[in-house]
């Protein structure tokens, strides 16, 4: 029989994480703040529930998908919390992205009642999420990780356990930093293009035909051509991303010279309200230079 499920968090990713889980045969217990996701997902034969106390409660293993750790800490111990309606023997999955100290908080408040835990961000945006092809990187012990496993084959494509509970999230920020300068590499050839008189779909293809070619130059160069900056992954997410990613190498004496650098340029283009845009938007920077 399979294990009853609750999933709290219904954004761009998340949503479409939920939806296949429904579509995949399973009982699925639906909270968030936005109303309108939940009412979709009820019509696809998903179950509301009033507080993420009632979905640790009605269900054996419980997903969150929220923007950062407050969001995650918040849903976990706050005011009608999953930790008020948490039992023994259940499953909690984060697949935020967070830091890995807020993951080893929960895992150890949790614990202490019976409850294992998956830090297991992912990557992919939300074509991955909408087609079940997302890279997973699960951190915690072998035997959530098992237990989850057949969660994650819907969910994704690629799935890793990459260590004790943190190692996924350490992975993440490591994913996070590889597509920044990967993206900032592609926006600098295309500046240099452009100010050349140069056909950016052309370069895109000869591009593609070397070692230049990545999955950011496909998608995320699509997108600068294109000129479409609706968000697959909001810049105000990446930047939050970064800022985790600096915050972990800080804690380990690690120097992130162009992390540092592209952060500076994402939290310039937020402060002028470019936030809600795709990450790939950071172009507007180099255009306005």
């Amino acid at each position: 029989m399979k294990e009853k499920i609750g999933f709290i968090g219904l954004g761009i990713m998340g949503k479409p994480m939920a939806r296949n889980l429904v579509h995949a045969g399973y009982t699925l217990y639906v909270f968030s703040s936005g109303a309108a996701s939940v009412r979709e997902l009820e019509k696809e034969g998903a179950i509301s529930a009033s507080s993420p106390k009632k979905i640790a409660e009605l269900s054996d293993i419980i997903i969150t998908m929220l923007p950062d750790s407050p969001q995650v800490k918040e849903v976990a111990f706050g005011n009608d919390g999953l930790i008020e309606g948490l039992s023994k023997g259940k499953l909690f999955i984060d697949m935020s992205t967070i830091d890995a100290a807020t993951e080893i908080e929960i895992h150890e408040r949790f614990a202490a009642i019976g409850v294992d835990t998956l830090d297991a961000p992912v990557s992919g945006g939300d074509v991955g999420a909408k087609a079940g092809s997302l890279s997973i990187m699960a951190g915690g012990s072998k035997n959530a990780f098992n237990r989850a496993l057949p969660l994650f084959q819907i969910l994704g494509k690629r799935i890793n356990h990459i260590g004790a509970t943190g190692a996924g999230q350490i992975a993440k920020s490591c994913n996070q930093i590889a597509t920044a300068l990967a993206t900032q590499g592609v926006i600098e050839a295309f500046s240099l293009a452009a100010s050349a008189g140069i056909d950016l779909a052309r370069l895109k293809e000869v591009l593609s035909g070397g070692f230049a070619d990545s999955r950011t130059l496909a998608v995320s160069g699509e997108r600068m051509i294109k000129r479409d900056f609706s968000p697959g992954f909001k810049l105000k997410l990446y930047t939050k991303d970064l800022r985790i990613a600096k915050q972990a190498a800080a804690e380990r004496s690690v120097n992130l010279p162009g992390t540092q650098l592209l952060h500076n340029e994402m939290q310039q283009l937020v402060s002028e309200g470019k936030g809600e845009l795709d990450f790939s938007a950071l172009i507007h920077l180099f255009e306005n230079n």
